[in-house]
C-alpha cells in the first residue's frame, strides 16, 4: 500500500467518523426530546450515579455521538444516498434498541437482560425513539457527506 493510498483511506475513515458523529448528535437530539417527554433521562443519568435529567441528556448525547461514529465506520460506504442511509440507519436503530435498553443498560444496573419485557409500553416507546435516532442519524450522515 502506498502512502497516498493510506492517506486516502485514513481520510475516508476520518470523514466517515465525523459524519457519523454529526448524524449521531442530530439523532440524539431528536431522541433526547422524546426521552425528556417520557421522563427517561434520569434513568440514563443513573449510569453515572446521578438522577438529574440534565446529566442524563449529556450522557445520552455522548452515547449518541459514539454510536453515530460507529455507524459511519460500519455503514458509511453502504449509505451512498438518502434511501440507503435511512434504511441502514433504521436497522442500526433497531440493533441499538436490542443492545441498549434490553441488554446493556439493565445489565449495568444489575437487573439483567430484559428481552422478556421487549414489548412493554415503555420499551415500545424506546423502540420508536431508537428508530427515530437511527433514521435521523442515517439521513444526516448522507447529507453531511454530500454537502
Amino acid at each position: 500500500m502506498t502512502q497516498s493510498t493510506f492517506q486516502r483511506q485514513t481520510s475516508t475513515y476520518t470523514q466517515q467518523i465525523i459524519a457519523g458523529v454529526i448524524g449521531g448528535l442530530a439523532g440524539g437530539i431528536v431522541f433526547g426530546v422524546l426521552m425528556a417527554t417520557m421522563g427517561m433521562l434520569p434513568m440514563v443519568a443513573m449510569l453515572v450515579g446521578s438522577n438529574s435529567a440534565g446529566v442524563g441528556f449529556i450522557v445520552h448525547m455522548v452515547i449518541s455521538a459514539i454510536i453515530g461514529a460507529s455507524f459511519g465506520v460500519i455503514f458509511g460506504r453502504m449509505s451512498s444516498g438518502y434511501g440507503p442511509g435511512l434504511g441502514w440507519g433504521l436497522l442500526y436503530g433497531l440493533i441499538w434498541w436490542v443492545l441498549g435498553p434490553l441488554l446493556i443498560m439493565p445489565t449495568l444496573m444489575g437487573m439483567g437482560p430484559q428481552f422478556g419485557n421487549a414489548f412493554a409500553t415503555s420499551n415500545l416507546m424506546s423502540l420508536v425513539g431508537h428508530l427515530l435516532y437511527g433514521g435521523v442519524a442515517g439521513l444526516v450522515y448522507v447529507w453531511w457527506t454530500h454537502r
